[in-house]
């Protein structure tokens, strides 16, 4: 059953288990969905912060992004687990002769792209998604302040999570160009994603 189909206990005996996957990406990815969820929940309450018809279109915007983002980040949580286990299928690749050597290698190197291009994902989509919480907290109804900022807490730490797991998947690709591209993003993201997210909380204490 894929992860993200799991009962939640269920899922929580899969993360804690012997098994290498699902691993800190897939957490990460779960987390950032979690953040999501209750932006929307909060964009989806009957009050806004002072009801007015501005507000409620904002909200609603948000709202129907943090929906699509939320779908790519749920695929991301079993996109992750498959990406690293396509990581350690091909480390168990034969390398007895040069030709065997050779493909080992490609196919190393192939999943650790896929296993890098994953985080990648789930950090552009939650740094999208704390985008939506300096939205929803500038709109949103003041009772539901906890609510935002647990949302963006849990969503930096999906972001973080996923620059973990970049970091040491890049660190074992070969392609400089590709890595650097990678690093760059990544880097781009947390400190933008960092601003938007204090912004946010700025404005659920004003």
């Amino acid at each position: 059953m894929p992860l993200a189909d799991q009962p939640l206990r269920q899922l929580l005996a899969s993360f804690s288990s012997s098994d290498p996957t699902p691993g800190g990406g897939s957490a990460s990815a779960l987390s950032a969905a979690l953040g999501a969820s209750l932006l929307m929940m909060v964009a989806g309450l009957p009050k806004t912060r002072t009801g007015d018809a501005a507000e409620r279109t904002a909200l609603d915007d948000a709202a129907r992004a943090l929906d699509g983002i939320r779908a790519r980040l749920t695929d991301a949580i079993d996109a992750d687990a498959a990406a690293y286990d396509r990581v350690v299928a091909a480390y168990k690749l034969p390398k007895q002769s040069t030709d065997e050597q050779a493909a080992r290698k490609a196919a190393i190197q192939q999943a650790l792209r896929e296993a890098t291009d994953v985080p990648l994902e789930v950090m552009r989509m939650a740094a999208a998604a704390i985008g939506h919480a300096r939205t929803i907290a500038a709109n949103g109804h003041r009772a539901a302040a906890s609510d935002v900022g647990v949302a963006a807490a849990v969503l930096r730490a999906g972001l973080r999570g996923a620059a973990l797991n970049i970091d040491i998947n890049a660190g074992s690709v070969s392609d400089t160009a590709y890595v650097e591209r990678v690093r760059a993003e990544s880097a781009q993201l947390s400190e933008s994603a960092a601003r938007t997210a204090d912004e946010a909380d700025a404005l659920l204490r004003g």
